[in-house]
């Protein structure tokens, strides 16, 4: 079986963390039954490989996904809008050694996202981020329609690697102490889809409640030229600046 790692650590807690709970409106339509970002994406690109689009990212030896998880986004972000951008696998390694001190140590995402608020990443900056209460299916799943996809980590189930190899979709398991972090792009009534090692993977929503244990909604540059209604945007980008001062 080829090699895959982990190497998301444990949920980093900030009471300065914006919740997106705390941001939507009585305006906000529901979400629809299913979704699914990738079709829109295959279709600007007029690419429909996702092996091309969401490689690997050097995820086989070292434990990168929470920068992969963020490359995996910003080829989603930037392929909504028709522009075809994939960070390298030297790109996505560099900014992982950048952000470890140099070692293969993994990384929390509540870092790997405060970062790329302040600096480029994919060649731009996030214009904000937002923690998802991950046992409210209905947010995570306005959080994948309105903004692309969720970026997400979880506790690692057993059979993980053995069910991913297989293509069969993840189920709940025992926990093991590994944590692994992936971008969530589509979902209906039984399954999610992520982007990881380098291939899309379906997951029950059993798995999530069970597994997951921190989900982010990150607000793209491309964001400023959407309307999102429903959401109170310009309180969000208020409330950011005010903690991060």
């Amino acid at each position: 079986m080829p090699t895959y790692r982990f190497g998301k650590h444990p949920p980093k807690r900030d009471y300065r963390t914006l919740r997106l709970k705390d941001y939507l409106t009585a305006g906000l339509e529901p979400p629809p039954a299913a979704f699914d970002v990738l079709p829109k994406v295959y279709d600007k690109l007029a690419i429909s490989d996702p092996t091309i689009l969401f490689p690997l990212d050097g995820n086989d030896t070292l434990g990168d996904c929470t920068i992969a998880a963020l490359a995996h986004s910003a080829t989603t972000y930037h392929g909504l809008v028709g522009k075809r951008s994939i960070m390298t696998n030297k790109a996505v390694v560099k900014l992982y050694m950048h952000l470890t001190g140099g070692i293969d140590s993994g990384l929390n995402e509540l870092d790997v996202l405060n970062y790329w608020r302040a600096h480029s990443a994919s060649g731009d900056k996030i214009l904000a981020y937002a923690a998802l209460d991950r046992r409210n299916h209905t947010h995570v799943k306005q959080a994948i329609r309105l903004f692309g996809g969720v970026y997400l980590g979880f506790q690692v189930q057993q059979h993980c690697l053995e069910d991913f190899e297989a293509h069969r979709v993840w189920t709940p398991g025992r926990l093991t102490q590994d944590g692994h972090a992936v971008y969530a792009v589509a979902y209906d009534a039984k399954e999610l889809t992520v982007l990881t090692w380098g291939n899309i993977q379906k997951a029950t929503w059993a798995w999530w409640d069970e597994c997951v244990d921190e989900a982010y909604a990150i607000l793209p540059p491309e964001a400023k030229a959407t309307d999102f209604s429903g959401v109170n945007f310009a309180q969000l980008q208020a409330d950011l600046d005010s903690v991060a001062s």
